[in-house]
């Protein structure tokens, strides 16, 4: 039976409208959730930063696809009742804010102590001295791994298809049950998702470089940051 695409048209398109909703969720969670466990893992207190590095460690050594079923099933299976969407968005959350929460993590790691010691002589507020100083320093050195991480989401979606999330795998293999051409139908979705990722990754790429080549300093943070200079060099001097 040959496939004809303009009756799948629609589901198609409701069906990545869908990943994409999967992906943003997932992402946008998953960056909330990596960045507190990363704040936690630098924590003094060991009662902060433990759980935080046996969250890290347990779920980044545990399979999405093992995380998709306990939360959809597992939870069932003691009267906890999440439909396709929260369960589907919940473990792209749970899963890549593990790997989010190292990269971030070393984003802040890799910021000299110099900065944050040059801003608080500056007589900076520890909180406004993180904001303004070194967070923003953190997220240029992140970015890289944060892109590669939301290209990977985007592809892991697919998993989904286990739970028949309705993205764009749960489409394909209906297609696939009905016309019993599963080769043509899996190429399409194959390259369907290439024409989302590529583009995305192409995109990142260009925004890592134009953030790694840095902005012009306004006159108001080229003062600030000769401040900086002059009173780390008094420091070195002494």
């Amino acid at each position: 039976m040959k496939v004809e695409w303009g009756d799948y048209t629609s589901d198609l398109v409701t069906a990545l409208w869908r990943t994409m909703e999967y992906t943003f969720l997932g992402f946008v969670g998953a960056v909330l959730l990596g960045l507190v466990l990363a704040l936690m893992r630098r924590s003094r207190r060991r009662f902060v930063r433990i759980p935080a590095a046996i969250y890290t460690e347990l779920f980044r050594n545990i399979p999405l696809l093992a995380i998709i079923f306990i939360t959809y099933f597992g939870l069932a299976s003691i009267g906890v009742l999440l439909d396709a969407i929260v369960a589907g968005a919940l473990s792209l959350v749970i899963f890549y804010a593990a790997y989010l929460s190292e990269i971030f993590r070393a984003g802040l790691n890799g910021v000299h102590a110099g900065q944050r010691e040059g801003a608080e002589a500056l007589g900076m507020s520890r909180m406004r001295c993180f904001w303004q100083v070194i967070m923003p320093q953190a997220l240029r050195l992140a970015l890289p791994g944060t892109a590669t991480m939301l290209v990977d989401l985007l592809k892991s979606t697919s998993l989904l298809v286990t739970i028949a999330a309705g993205e764009l795998m749960s489409q394909a293999q209906l297609i696939s049950s009905e016309t019993f051409r599963a080769l043509e139908v899996y190429l399409v979705i194959a390259a369907i998702y290439f024409a989302v990722c590529y583009p995305l990754s192409q995109l990142l790429l260009l925004l890592e470089r134009k953030v790694q080549a840095g902005t012009p300093l306004t006159p108001g943070r080229r003062r600030r940051v000769a401040k900086v200079k002059a009173l780390l060099a008094a420091g070195a001097s002494t």
